[in-house]
Protein backbone atom coordinates (compact mmCIF):
# COMPACT_ATOMS: atom_id res chain seq x y z
CA UNK A 1 0.00 0.00 0.00
CA UNK A 2 3.29 2.09 0.59
CA UNK A 3 4.40 1.74 -2.30
CA UNK A 4 1.45 2.72 -3.98
CA UNK A 5 1.06 5.84 -2.05
CA UNK A 6 4.43 6.39 -3.40
CA UNK A 7 3.80 5.94 -7.14
CA UNK A 8 0.97 7.83 -6.56
CA UNK A 9 2.71 10.85 -5.37
CA UNK A 10 5.80 10.13 -7.81
CA UNK A 11 3.07 10.70 -10.97
CA UNK A 12 1.25 13.36 -9.59
CA UNK A 13 4.47 15.53 -9.14
CA UNK A 14 5.67 14.35 -11.98
CA UNK A 15 2.10 15.77 -13.81
CA UNK A 16 2.82 18.70 -12.05
CA UNK A 17 6.25 19.62 -13.42
CA UNK A 18 4.95 18.79 -16.64
CA UNK A 19 2.32 21.03 -16.78
CA UNK A 20 4.31 24.07 -15.30
CA UNK A 21 6.64 23.26 -18.24
CA UNK A 22 3.93 23.30 -20.57
CA UNK A 23 2.53 26.77 -19.51
CA UNK A 24 5.93 28.06 -19.46
CA UNK A 25 6.46 26.69 -23.21
CA UNK A 26 2.77 27.88 -24.25
CA UNK A 27 2.76 31.45 -22.81
CA UNK A 28 2.90 34.23 -25.18
CA UNK A 29 5.91 37.12 -24.30
CA UNK A 30 4.05 40.80 -23.65
CA UNK A 31 4.88 43.16 -26.56
CA UNK A 32 5.79 45.78 -24.15
CA UNK A 33 9.53 45.76 -23.92
CA UNK A 34 11.08 48.07 -21.01
CA UNK A 35 13.82 49.09 -23.74
CA UNK A 36 12.41 50.32 -27.12
CA UNK A 37 14.44 51.92 -29.78
CA UNK A 38 14.18 55.56 -30.26
CA UNK A 39 13.88 56.44 -33.47
CA UNK A 40 14.90 59.84 -35.35
CA UNK A 41 11.21 62.16 -35.80
CA UNK A 42 12.80 63.18 -39.23
CA UNK A 43 12.98 60.04 -41.13
CA UNK A 44 10.83 57.45 -42.37
CA UNK A 45 11.91 53.82 -41.93
CA UNK A 46 11.35 51.72 -44.87
CA UNK A 47 11.37 47.66 -44.54
CA UNK A 48 14.31 46.31 -46.39
CA UNK A 49 13.16 43.92 -49.44
CA UNK A 50 14.84 40.71 -49.93
CA UNK A 51 13.18 40.47 -53.64
CA UNK A 52 13.13 43.58 -55.74
CA UNK A 53 10.89 45.00 -58.54
CA UNK A 54 13.22 46.47 -59.81
CA UNK A 55 15.53 43.66 -60.64
CA UNK A 56 15.77 42.80 -64.67
CA UNK A 57 14.00 39.91 -65.52
CA UNK A 58 15.57 37.52 -68.53
CA UNK A 59 13.62 36.93 -71.59
CA UNK A 60 11.27 34.11 -71.19
CA UNK A 61 12.93 30.70 -72.48
CA UNK A 62 10.42 29.41 -75.27
CA UNK A 63 9.62 26.18 -73.85
CA UNK A 64 9.34 23.13 -76.43
CA UNK A 65 6.35 20.91 -75.62
CA UNK A 66 7.15 17.07 -76.47
CA UNK A 67 4.33 14.74 -77.17
CA UNK A 68 3.52 12.60 -74.44
CA UNK A 69 3.89 9.68 -76.68
CA UNK A 70 7.04 10.20 -78.04
CA UNK A 71 8.27 10.50 -74.18
CA UNK A 72 6.56 7.18 -73.35
CA UNK A 73 8.03 5.43 -76.81
CA UNK A 74 11.37 6.25 -75.32
CA UNK A 75 11.08 5.20 -72.38
CA UNK A 76 9.69 1.77 -73.05
CA UNK A 77 12.69 1.34 -75.25
CA UNK A 78 14.99 1.52 -72.51
CA UNK A 79 13.11 -0.51 -70.59
CA UNK A 80 13.32 -3.20 -73.15
CA UNK A 81 17.13 -2.52 -73.65
CA UNK A 82 17.77 -2.68 -69.75
CA UNK A 83 15.25 -5.99 -70.16
CA UNK A 84 17.65 -7.65 -72.64
CA UNK A 85 20.80 -6.72 -71.21
CA UNK A 86 19.78 -8.39 -68.41
CA UNK A 87 18.36 -11.31 -69.73
CA UNK A 88 21.79 -11.82 -71.82
CA UNK A 89 23.67 -11.65 -68.72
CA UNK A 90 21.66 -14.20 -67.11
CA UNK A 91 22.24 -16.63 -70.25
CA UNK A 92 25.68 -16.34 -70.55
CA UNK A 93 26.97 -14.25 -67.28
CA UNK A 94 30.65 -12.98 -67.50
CA UNK A 95 32.96 -10.04 -66.09
CA UNK A 96 33.18 -8.11 -68.88
CA UNK A 97 29.02 -8.26 -69.45
CA UNK A 98 28.71 -7.29 -65.60
CA UNK A 99 30.96 -4.16 -65.98
CA UNK A 100 29.86 -2.95 -69.88
CA UNK A 101 28.41 0.04 -70.44
CA UNK A 102 24.34 0.56 -71.93
CA UNK A 103 23.48 1.38 -75.17
CA UNK A 104 20.63 3.81 -73.60
CA UNK A 105 20.22 7.27 -74.68
CA UNK A 106 19.04 7.92 -70.99
CA UNK A 107 22.51 7.11 -69.09
CA UNK A 108 25.12 9.79 -69.13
Amino acid sequence: MEMLLMGLCMALFGTAVAAAAFGAATRSESSDSPVQPKLPLGKAVTPTRFFSDSVARPAAIPSRQVPIDDLLQQIENHIRMEQAAAESFLAFPTQAQLHSKTNSPFVN
